[in-house]
């Protein structure tokens, strides 16, 4: 049996490759609800099911910040794991509605990978992340920048 590892190295990281995520998660109404108390965002769309009831979808909508963080943090053992950094996260897409009991999945593929030119133990990854529900219907997309170690991070 292996440890298990947390993140990747720099070095392990190829261009084009895409990695589906192996965790998942369902978002339950208290999630959404805990959340929304949390950020302070009480828009009743996203806490008021009679108030949602007569909006376009019928029923309260999980916050579009909950469904981020979940799908980064979904990434986090894959990706991030042995960042120095998140640099930049950018091109935030909100591609369908997310509800409550819906379960969120993620794939990442690597778009590409420079050398820091300051320091030679760190580089650069550039990912985009696409969040799915359990019906394979994207729901979430992003683009991050990510400093990374390099094996020799530690010497």
């Amino acid at each position: 049996m292996q440890p298990n590892r947390l993140g990747n190295y720099f070095e392990d990281f190829e261009e084009g490759e895409i990695i589906s995520h192996s965790l998942s998660k369902t978002i339950y109404e208290s999630d959404n609800n805990l959340f929304s108390l949390l950020t302070m965002n009480y828009h009743p769309l996203h806490t008021n099911s009679h108030y949602s009831k007569n909006e376009i979808y019928g029923k309260p909508i999980v916050v579009g910040t909950l469904v981020f963080s979940l799908v980064v943090g979904i990434t986090v053992l894959d990706i991030s794991g042995k960042a120095i950094a998140n640099l930049e996260y950018k091109n935030v897409k909100h591609l369908n509605p997310v509800f409550t009991n819906d379960t969120i999945y993620a794939k990442t593929k690597i778009l590409s990978k420079e050398e820091s030119k300051s320091k030679n133990d760190r580089g650069i990854i550039t990912v985009e992340t696409i969040a799915y529900n359990q019906n394979n219907l994207e729901v979430l997309s992003f683009t991050r920048l990510i400093l990374i170690k390099k094996r020799n991070y530690d010497e």
